[in-house]
This record gives C-alpha cells, sequence and structure tokens, in this order.
C-alpha cells in the first residue's frame, strides 16, 4: 500500500475519537469553553441523550466573525500563552474540540462578541466549513450540535440509552458546577429540566451550598471542612465524616485547578487519609480542590484530560493525607446526623424489629 497524507475530514475523525467518546464529551468540552470565555451562566440542552441535539449556550465575551472561522479549523486556539504547555491556566488549548465535533455531526456555532453591534454564526457539517452569515443572538456563544456521529454509525452503536447517555452528561455539568460556584448551570432534556443550580459566592460558605445542592444534605450537615496549604499549593474543600459513607468511590470529586480529574494518586491519597477511620469496602464521601502553580502540574498527559501528572507527586500526597487526618481527629468522635438519626429511630419503641 502507497504511503500517503489522511484528507483532513479523515484526521479530524480520528481525532474526534480521543475527543468525543460520547454525547457528555461533547458537553464537557463546549461547557469548559464557556467557562473558559468567562461566562456566568451555562444553559444546556439535549435531546435523544444527545445523539439528536446537544446545545449550550453562554454569556461569556462572544467571537468576531474572523475568531469564528478560526475557531471550527483544527489546532486553533486562543488560550495557550507564548506557546507554553507548562503554563496552562484554562480548561482548553489544544484546539481540536469544535473540529472534532464539526467532524461527527452538523455544527452551528453562533456567537456575538461583547460590545458588537450583530451576531455571526458559521456551519460545519462532516468537516466540511461554511463561511461566517449574520445572525441574531445577544452578547455570548451558542454551540448547537446535531445527529452526532450519523457520519460514523460504528461509534452510535457503542452508545448506551438515551437515559445512560444523559446520566453521563449531568454528572459532567455537576463536577463542573462543583468548581465554578459563581456560574449558574442548567441542563435540559428537551422540556425536563435536569440541572438548576443558580450563581452562588465562596464567601459564606466556601462553596458548601454549592456541593450540598448537588452531593446531597446529609453530606453538607456531615462534612468537615479542608483548608491547608504547603509551599506553592493549596488544599481547600470538604471531607465526608467516616460514619457517612458509601458501598462505592462515586461521591469523590477531586479538582486540580478547577479542573475536574479522575487521578489514582490523589484517589490513593484519599484511601491512606481514611485508612484507619474505615473498612476497606467503604468509600468516603468527598469535594477536594487542589490549587498548584501551573509549572508543577503537567495537565497534557490524557486525551480527555481526566488525568494529571505531578512535578512532586510525593508533596501532593502529603498534603492530602495530612489535611484530612488533622481535620477527622479534630472531630474526635463526631458522629453523622444520618447514623444518629438511625440509632435514635431503633431505640424508639416500634423503631426496630
Amino acid at each position: 500500500m502507497t504511503l500517503r497524507r489522511l484528507p483532513d475530514h479523515v484526521i479530524n475523525q480520528i481525532a474526534a475519537g480521543e475527543v468525543v467518546e460520547r454525547p457528555a464529551s461533547v458537553v464537557k468540552e463546549l461547557a469548559e469553553n464557556a467557562l473558559d470565555a468567562g461566562a456566568t451562566s451555562v444553559d444546556i440542552i439535549m435531546r435523544e441523550g444527545g445523539r439528536a441535539q446537544i446545545t449550550v449556550s453562554d454569556d461569556g465575551v462572544g467571537m468576531t466573525p474572523a475568531e469564528l472561522s478560526l475557531a471550527v479549523e483544527r489546532h486553533a486556539t486562543s488560550k495557550l500563552n507564548d506557546d507554553n504547555l507548562s503554563d496552562i491556566a484554562t480548561f482548553g488549548f489544544r484546539g481540536e474540540a469544535l473540529p472534532s465535533i464539526g467532524s461527527v455531526s452538523r455544527l452551528t456555532v453562533m456567537s456575538r462578541a461583547r460590545g458588537a453591534d450583530a451576531a455571526w454564526a458559521v456551519r460545519v457539517e462532516d468537516g466540511r466549513h461554511y463561511p461566517p452569515e449574520p445572525a441574531a443572538r445577544g452578547a455570548g456563544t451558542r454551540v448547537d450540535v446535531r445527529d452526532l456521529f450519523h457520519s460514523t454509525p460504528a461509534r452510535l452503536k457503542f452508545l448506551k440509552i438515551p437515559r445512560t447517555e444523559l446520566s453521563y452528561a449531568v454528572d459532567v455539568v455537576n463536577r463542573l458546577a462543583m468548581a465554578h460556584p459563581g456560574v449558574a448551570f442548567t441542563l435540559r432534556d428537551g422540556e425536563v429540566v435536569k440541572i438548576d443550580l443558580q450563581r452562588r459566592g465562596l464567601v459564606d460558605d466556601g462553596g458548601l451550598g454549592r456541593l450540598g445542592e448537588i452531593m446531597g444534605r446529609e453530606f453538607a450537615e456531615n462534612a468537615l471542612e479542608i483548608d491547608a496549604a504547603r509551599e506553592d499549593m493549596g488544599l481547600r474543600g470538604f471531607a465526608g465524616l467516616p460514619t457517612l459513607n458509601r458501598a462505592n468511590a462515586r461521591h469523590q470529586y477531586l479538582f486540580v485547578n478547577g479542573r475536574p480529574v479522575r487521578d489514582k494518586l490523589l484517589y490513593g491519597a484519599l484511601r491512606g487519609a481514611y485508612q484507619d477511620f474505615l473498612a476497606r469496602d467503604r468509600h468516603p464521601l468527598v469535594a477536594l480542590f487542589l490549587e498548584i502553580d501551573a509549572d508543577l502540574v503537567d495537565v497534557n498527559v490524557h486525551p480527555a484530560k481526566a488525568e494529571v501528572r505531578f512535578r512532586d507527586a510525593g508533596a501532593v500526597r502529603g498534603l492530602v493525607v495530612s489535611a484530612i487526618r488533622h481535620a477527622l481527629a479534630d472531630a474526635g468522635h463526631r458522629a453523622s446526623t444520618t447514623v444518629a438519626a438511625v440509632a435514635l429511630g431503633a431505640m424508639r419503641p416500634g423503631g426496630g424489629r
């Protein structure tokens, strides 16, 4: 077989295989773009689990017609200062999301830059770009994705039922909302509201109000505040009392510089912190936010940016373990209200069998 260069639309579809795994991946990329644009409100609409439609609207800075044209080109980004991969302060930086999405869907990006007199829209269908056209909308950006994976039917076969795909998207949005309580998030499945989170501040409760909305009132009532620092890093957030635990680790939310991650090192640190307080088959509820100098962490080690690599992994682990253990030690033998309520109910006449 003769060596040849692949066509651009095939290159984009290959890239989409890494960036756009399922509808929730599209929601993640577009919501992160909205946050990078300084949005204070992100509204998401999905239909048929995201296969038929995903629309993400924001009130961010918006784009000019020239920027719109560039936004759907591969490796075009405004987020990489001085082309320095060791100084990444945004969610996006590779410039792959929109062209990848456009290669496997019918994509329309409509935007109006702040202070501009009019909005513009650009379309991409199966990788083919159309020039910007005048449009009507307020300041900000709206990205409309239709017929996801219609050009790659093999990918459709691997999707779950719409309800399951929707649940993945809900989890993605909730994680972003935890790290950004100052941003309002809504997600609708057609006309059914699945997420409705209004803007909150960090001043009064350190973010616990937003966490309680997502993780439940039990967590808010039985969480210990974490606030620790060491050299060039700081850790804040909330860790649940050992008596409030689950059979799996689904309610462990970890963030590095505001980015949701699923990092083995951090999960291992959690196990180490709670090992003297919980049985091996039980898992705590936590939401922890690690802030660290950008040059001490590499976020460019995973296609979906779900994992990171720390320059000093031992120091990070030590900070997490010591901060949680100190908080648990200070709490003493305080019981969770859930366990206490069950115990009281069992002591009342007729409360137990």
